[in-house]
């Protein structure tokens, strides 16, 4: 199954036919400020499966690498330095989302009061234990 996600713009657009071995949300507060909602959801894939189309610009800080694009802005996903060799692309930057369904909750404990997901998934305080 082929995979492929774009910005708002089409600028920067991503294809893979690798399967995500990833796919959660996460309620740090990192991410939080990152995407300006209460919560991020995001789709795994090693990052040299990835085909890309255009560049996305991108911010780094405390071992997390955000990538966006440089002319729409759209929040493309990020990378994490001690997670070498992976991208974790937004939900929203993927083509088709419904294809991505998380699987577990990261940070749960940060989850916001007012965010109510009944979704029986596991949630895990931090990262889950098989980072």
């Amino acid at each position: 199954m082929a995979h492929a996600g774009s910005c708002r713009c089409a600028r920067v657009a991503v294809e893979t036919k690798a399967e995500p071995f990833r796919r959660a949300y996460c309620h740090c507060r990192d991410c939080r400020k990152q995407t300006g909602a209460p919560v991020m959801a995001f789709v795994g894939f090693m990052d040299d499966a990835l085909t890309w189309f255009g560049t996305p610009k991108s911010y780094r800080f405390g071992g997390v690498e955000r990538l966006f694009c440089g002319d729409c802005g759209s929040q493309i996903g990020y990378r994490d330095e001690r997670l070498s060799g992976r991208v974790y692309l937004a939900l929203g930057f993927m083509d088709d989302p419904e294809a991505h369904p998380p699987t577990f909750h990261a940070f749960s404990k940060r989850q916001m009061p007012f965010v109510v997901m009944d979704d029986h998934l596991p949630r895990f305080d931090d990262f889950p234990p098989e980072r």
